[in-house]
């Protein structure tokens, strides 16, 4: 929050605050929370209300619109120069320097470039969709924005939830893998750097400071300046492909094609099962659909900017897969140092610590983006009064959400200075998959479904057929787990695909046309997002889904006793709001509560009425 924010005490007077005062209304300012007896009576109404969020899509007038409720813009100030760095410095890290290496040894041989190759066009086919969206809807929310126009409220929740967790998570990992490489930069263990506290359990005593360090000099980056943060990440992936350079040339000099001799030992199996773990070296790039409100031609600079960046990042990973395999043999790769071991297994002992300080970079730039992704997540999220709109914050002087950067690295922080880094890779989840399943499945939507203009029929063919899509898809995924010599399944399932994707093509009309920029091959290109993204999702381990099922439990829970209550009473407010103004423009699409009704008179709700709402 800006120094010197203006409030309204709710008595008509107006009074100034320094940015570092908290009130109760930047956390509860809505309705239902101005007494208990509004809240119990909010709780009774829970039922309806969450049949209304549920039922009830936001539109992108009201998306654009609520950025007024972080009082201060930010700043446009990126190009497709800056979005394609940032997007491969998001990717570019912990993920091609450690699983590879992983993935390689233990699921594919040297097939893992055919791994890469599977991950990449599924993660390409994803940036089309979020470019679609992103253009079309230029603001902080990414994937929660898209979800919530198309999908409705609570399937935008469920998946930001995932993918913030997802971010923490991964960037918790991230840090405490820059203290190892950093170790081995400096030529030590890496427990050496790391403090062991006795009195914890196993798993979380190994504390590290560096790690916390590492955070908050990436917070300090991040919050004074997007652009600045742009220009370090743009120098430092300068510095990152030369040495990416020098490890495939090098690499291919000392090479070995005996190595590739036995090219798949694991099988297709082996083959889509890293491809499964490896799409997490992708998921950068949608940290950056989240800078769409600060780009300047967002019609121009996202698709060029995002669809580069992975294309580039595609090719890189290839390449260096290749080059580990062609320099080892599978077999004997180590797996937590895979790029520097090969080096010094080929009698180049020099050349790890070229290895270990371009991964140093990469990660610190992976660190980077996701804040800065992570960040605008949370603040669109707030805007909605999902979450607390104390959140949603942008400070005036630096034009970022202030508020949300150091939340969100505070909490990759902590989780960092406790727990190893086998324990966080075991954490991450199926949410990435699903979510860019989801964006591709709202992409169909928009396109073919438009309120009060589609007819009935037409949205029941639409229904029928993404309901074969995802049906096909599912048993597809299902049956590959199931039966592993079996095909005469596929014989069903893929053909049914086929024809329920042709099906939407042929007999549903386009409701929709991009006015800037639209993916193109619609409907094949989502409907194969969604088949391969379901395919995908059927290769990770049980554990995942049961982690997945108690986090969504978990943000359900949240959900049914605040967020749902704040955002019922903020989306009323406001649709009031624009009746009043005379507006006849919706608010939102679909069903709407019958508990809407005249005394609103903020958009953020911090001076709506004290009575609670009689629907």
């Amino acid at each position: 929050m800006g120094a010197g924010t203006e409030f309204n005490n709710g008595e008509g007077l107006t009074k100034k605050r320094r940015g570092w005062m908290c009130m109760k209304d930047d956390f509860l300012p809505e309705e239902s929370f101005q007494s208990w007896g509004n809240y119990a009576n909010a709780l009774k109404q829970t039922p309806a209300r969450l049949v209304d969020r549920i039922l009830t899509r936001s539109s992108v007038a009201e998306e654009l619109e609520v950025k007024a409720r972080s009082n201060h813009e930010m700043k446009r100030t990126l190009s497709w120069w800056d979005l394609m760095w940032f997007g491969m410095g998001a990717c570019i890290g912990a993920g091609i320097f450690v699983l590879t290496g992983l993935e390689a040894r233990n699921d594919a041989g040297p097939a893992v470039v055919l791994s890469y190759v599977v991950s990449g066009i599924s993660a390409l086919l994803s940036v089309f969709c979020y470019t679609e969206f992103a253009v079309e809807i230029p603001v902080a929310g990414g994937s929660f924005a898209y979800l919530r126009v198309e999908l409705g409220d609570f399937m935008a929740f469920v998946a930001a939830g995932n993918i913030l967790l997802e971010y923490i998570v991964g960037g918790a990992a991230v840090a405490r893998a820059w203290t190892s490489y950093f170790a081995t930069l400096c030529n030590y263990e890496p427990h050496q750097f790391r403090i062991l506290a006795r009195g914890l359990a196993d798993g979380f005593n190994q504390l590290d400071p560096i790690a916390v360090g590492i955070c908050i000099i990436v917070c300090i980056i991040c919050v004074v300046s997007t652009q600045g943060t742009s220009r370090i990440n743009y120098i430092a992936s300068i510095v990152h492909i030369v040495v990416i350079a020098f490890i495939i040339i090098c690499g291919l000099i000392k090479s070995d094609p005996k190595n590739y001799t036995d090219f798949a030992p694991y099988g297709p199996r082996g083959i889509f099962k890293a491809s499964a773990v490896l799409f997490f070296a992708y998921i950068g790039f949608d940290a950056v659909s989240t800078m769409a409100e600060e780009t300047k031609n967002p019609g121009r600079d996202i698709p060029i900017g995002l669809v580069g960046s992975i294309v580039i990042t595609t090719i890189i990973y290839c390449l260096m897969a290749v080059t580990l395999c062609l320099m080892q043999p599978y077999g004997n790769i180590d797996v937590d140092a895979p790029f520097s071991r090969a080096f010094e297994a080929v009698g180049w002992s020099w050349a790890q610590y070229v290895v270990a300080a371009g991964a140093l970079k990469g990660m610190t730039s992976v660190l980077m983006v996701s804040a800065v992704g992570q960040a605008r997540y949370l603040t669109h999220i707030a805007r909605t009064h999902m979450m607390p709109p104390w959140f949603a914050k942008v400070d005036p002087k630096t034009g970022t959400p202030i508020n949300a950067t150091v939340v969100m690295l505070a909490a990759i922080a902590v989780i960092a200075f406790f727990t190893e880094l086998d324990i966080l890779s075991n954490l991450l989840s199926i949410s990435t998959l699903l979510i860019f399943m989801l964006v591709a499945l709202a992409l169909l939507v928009r396109r073919y479904y438009v309120s009060g203009e589609t007819s009935n029929q037409n949205r029941n063919k639409l229904i029928g057929f993404l309901a074969l899509i995802l049906g096909s898809s599912s048993v597809t995924a299902i049956y590959w787990n199931a039966s592993e010599e079996g095909w005469i399944g596929y014989c069903i399932t893929v053909p049914i695909w086929i024809l329920s994707t042709a099906g939407l093509w042929y007999f549903v009309p386009l409701a929709r046309s991009p006015k800037l920029w639209g993916a193109p091959l619609v409907p094949w290109l989502p409907s194969a997002s969604i088949a391969i993204n379901i395919f995908l999702l059927g290769s990770i381990d049980k554990d995942s889904f049961i982690r997945f099922a108690i986090w969504t439990l978990l943000l359900f829970v949240y959900y049914l006793f605040f967020g749902l209550h704040a955002a019922f009473d903020t989306a009323k407010a406001y649709e009031v709001k624009v009746i009043q103004e005379g507006t006849t423009r919706k608010v939102e699409e679909g069903e709407v509560s019958s508990g809407t009704r005249p005394g609103f008179d903020g958009v953020d709700g911090l001076n709506a009425p004290t009575t609670a709402p009689s629907n």
